[in-house]
């Protein structure tokens, strides 16, 4: 075609043309587009007596590119861009036709050749050993020669290496490799005998990498807490993305398969907000979903990350007599600390802040760092905004870790693992409840209490809050077990009160909170 040049084709549509693209003209203009669709000008209907039969080869990649430039899907391209048998052009005219004359009638003329028709003999060197050497299958000479013969190939030769000719309709097939896979598909893959890989005679290293390893262990973790994995779309619709974080020009698609899957996914949480919905609509409101898979913040390779997300909607267990709440940022919290722990994250220095992307409730929301530049993962309810947008009612709870933001794990010393570290003397529980402003964070208390002896508090935790009569405005009363184990002797009363006046004063100190009497 020339540059610029168009056509109205059979599909109603005028398509641009250019150089890179081979047409079919007259003295008029083009006609139709080579080997993809015909022109409207030149189209049958129920008044034509005189019909043009044309059979032509083309090239499959020019075929290939000018369907894909142009936007087109026929019948023709789809067997010309694969290949078409060229000794069939002129036989191919010849059927047509009769099929014509049989059913239609009328009067053909002679049949006008142009070109020659292109020259696809071959002949293969093929030593029958090939195949015991390529699959380890022992397949006797008969059945080979069998296989190859009925599949269209002429074989000649008595000894260990034939010559075998490749017929016109295989253009697949070009050395002996491609012959061996011929036989080896008829006679059956079945018939390979396993075996097992030589090991060398040693221990052989780690086979699965650190992500490998920290998305199963997320799955693991999950499906014990009770969620469902679920497997969504990696393509959302553009205001989705957009409203996620994502929409960015390189991560939309130049040929989406459908118009509401059209942007690469930022987050994990678009696709498992519309399972849930999917799930309300048949009347499964309590649902808890899932993902491990890949999220989008560019086209570049390392923009490529690895999350994992897990949503909570309606009562844990469904309607009972008990009664019960939703899913809250408490739960979202549960699991995103479960998946923490399994995949090795450092648990005792993770920060956990108020707040987290617009994404989640404002005040029902939190953040889990390790220091201000290194956030990778929020958990929380998620905006009234968000979830009415998906079509769902009620509360949904979740979380989205990346894991790629995780710090490596350290390599160990040795394969082994470390002695079993178990104190024989038997741990001790103490009370506390401090009065505190509400702005200071309970895990502020907590952490004062494991550093005020790190050799005898083994853990703490937050076991109620109060808030009401009683307690003055601006503060809270929020009440703390820690546990002592003692490892070389046990604990008289004296030293319990001893270290329990250091935690006292480590959290006022650190927090400024008062023991309540």
């Amino acid at each position: 075609a020339r540059e610029g040049e168009s056509v109205l084709a059979l599909d109603g549509r005028v398509y641009m043309l250019n150089h890179a693209n081979v047409v079919i003209a007259d003295g008029n203009g083009v006609e139709s587009i080579a080997g993809i669709m015909g022109g409207e000008a030149s189209g049958c209907d129920e008044t034509t007596t005189d019909v043009l039969m044309e059979s032509a080869l083309w090239d499959p990649l020019n075929i290939a590119q000018s369907g894909r430039a142009l936007g087109i899907i026929t019948d023709a391209r789809y067997r010309f861009e694969r290949g078409v048998d060229p000794a069939m052009a002129v036989p191919g005219l010849d059927i047509a036709t009769n099929l014509i004359l049989d059913i239609c009638g009328g009067e053909a003329s002679a049949a006008e050749i142009a070109g020659q028709v292109p020259d696809t003999d071959r002949i293969i060197e093929f030593p029958i050993s090939e195949i015991k050497r390529l699959t380890g299958l022992k397949v006797p000479p008969g059945e080979i020669r069998h296989v190859l013969t009925r599949l269209g190939f002429f074989t000649a030769g008595q000894g260990e290496t034939w010559k075998v000719a490749i017929p016109s309709w295989r253009p697949d097939v070009h050395e002996k490799a491609d012959l061996v896979e011929e036989v080896v598909r008829i006679v059956g893959l079945d018939r390979v005998a396993p075996e097992p890989l030589d090991r060398g005679g040693a221990v052989q290293g780690q086979v699965l990498t650190v992500m490998q390893k920290r998305r199963s262990a997320a799955r693991r973790a999950l499906a014990a807490r009770g969620l469902v994995e679920a497997i969504t779309w990696s393509f959302i619709a553009r205001d989705k993305a957009i409203r996620f974080g994502g929409g960015q020009k390189a991560l939309s698609l130049a040929n989406p398969i459908a118009a509401d899957l059209s942007d690469m996914r930022p987050s994990l949480l678009p696709g498992l907000l519309d399972a849930l919905r999917r799930n309300a609509d048949r009347a499964q409101d309590d649902v808890a979903l899932f993902e491990v898979g890949q999220v989008f913040t560019g086209d570049e390779p390392d923009d490529q990350l690895h999350a994992v997300t897990g949503l909570r909607h309606g009562i844990a267990g469904g309607r009972n007599w008990r009664g019960g709440a939703g899913a809250d940022a408490f739960d979202a919290k549960e699991d995103a600390l479960a998946v923490l722990a399994a995949v090795g994250a450092p648990m005792a220095k993770l920060q956990i802040v108020q707040g987290a992307s617009d994404v989640f409730h404002p005040g029902r929301s939190g953040t889990i760092q390790l220091g201000p530049k290194n956030t990778f993962a929020y958990f929380g309810e998620l905006h009234p905004a968000i979830v009415e947008t998906f079509g769902l009612e009620g509360t949904v709870a979740g979380f989205e870790i990346v894991l790629d933001r995780l710090p490596s794990p350290k390599l160990k010393s040795t394969p082994t693992k470390p002695a079993l570290d178990i104190s024989p003397f038997q741990p001790v529980t103490r009370d506390f409840a401090f009065l505190v402003d509400a702005k200071v964070a309970a895990a502020d208390l907590i952490r004062a209490a494991e550093n005020a002896d790190r050799k005898l508090v083994a853990g703490a935790t937050i076991f109620d809050r109060y808030q009401g009569k009683g307690v003055p405005d601006g503060k809270v009363s929020l009440a703390l077990a820690v546990t002592l184990q003692p490892r070389e002797k046990t604990l008289t009363d004296a030293e319990i009160e001893a270290v329990a006046a250091r935690i006292v004063a480590e959290i006022g100190n650190r927090t400024g909170a008062i023991l309540r009497a």
